[in-house]
């Protein structure tokens, strides 16, 4: 199907209403408001800089390996589609690249972030085994880009595993001790992007070159596709809930858990 839909009405249309609906439903609890004034007048590290922090690392690493698969010609986007680009790629993919990890932590959010963390048993072991898998999916990715119709899909392997190798290193024992948030902190958004990934694929807004990739789809979504929300939303996940525990850490250098002021839940609900 053909459209003249562009990538700025696929902003308005997909990420900016679920954005707003996110936020007003996060504002709905009192508590939570409660909590916001309490951390604004703290002056505490707030889990909206992690965010900031994590979006701005976000554009970095992922631009230039956007930029080199557009110019390889992995995908294209659609005729009238995009408005102006900076590099390869169109303004509306810097755009997308900057609200996915807003949208992922809008909804995060409303989930209940640790406020104490679990005494973990040999950490080092768990540590090791996680940069082992990391550097396993890297290898496989590498190995993957030596065909055509891999190529895609190995290129997303391969440049996930250095930030999963790096999450792991650092907090392999809390994230498994949260895995429960982590897999519904990701699993939500993953599908919800995958859903409107094959709307914007359908009226051409982005083409996914058949060279480039396997072939094989979900309910019409390359599994590529599936597989870059799926390692972006982990990586936005795994960085706030290590955001957390990195600065809990730092605030209580004694390694002590003191009592901390610190951004929970919009619902204030255990997962």
């Amino acid at each position: 199907m053909t459209s003249q839909l562009t990538y700025l009405q696929f902003h308005l249309a997909f990420l900016v209403p679920v954005a707003m609906f996110l936020i007003a439903t996060g504002f709905v609890s009192r508590s939570r408001l409660d909590g916001l004034s309490t951390i604004r007048s703290t002056g505490r590290h707030s889990y909206w800089v992690g965010v900031a922090i994590i979006t701005v690392i976000a554009l970095a690493y992922t631009t230039p390996w956007d930029n080199y698969l557009i110019a390889r010609g992995v995908w294209r986007y659609g005729d009238g589609s995009t408005l102006a680009t900076i590099g390869y790629a169109p303004i509306g993919e810097y755009l997308f690249i900057l609200v996915q990890p807003w949208v992922t932590a809008l909804w995060l959010a409303h989930l209940s972030l640790p406020a104490t963390w679990p005494s973990i048993t040999r950490p080092i072991r768990s540590r090791i085994a996680a940069v082992v898998l990391a550097a396993g999916i890297g290898i496989g990715g590498l190995w993957l880009l030596g065909t055509d119709a891999t190529f895609y899909l190995g290129a997303i392997l391969a440049w996930a595993a250095p930030v999963l190798a790096l999450q792991w290193a650092v907090g392999a024992p809390q994230l498994l001790a949260r895995r429960r948030l982590v897999v519904l902190g990701v699993a939500v958004p993953t599908l919800y992007l995958s859903i409107v990934d094959r709307i914007a694929i359908e009226y051409g807004i982005w083409i996914l070159s058949p060279e480039y990739t396997t072939g094989i789809s979900v309910a019409g979504l390359p599994i590529e596709e599936g597989l870059f929300f799926l390692v972006t939303n982990l990586f936005v996940v795994q960085g706030l809930v290590l955001y957390g525990w990195v600065t809990d850490r730092w605030l209580a250098p004694d390694g002590e858990r003191r009592s901390i002021p610190r951004l929970r839940s919009w619902t204030d609900r255990e997962v």
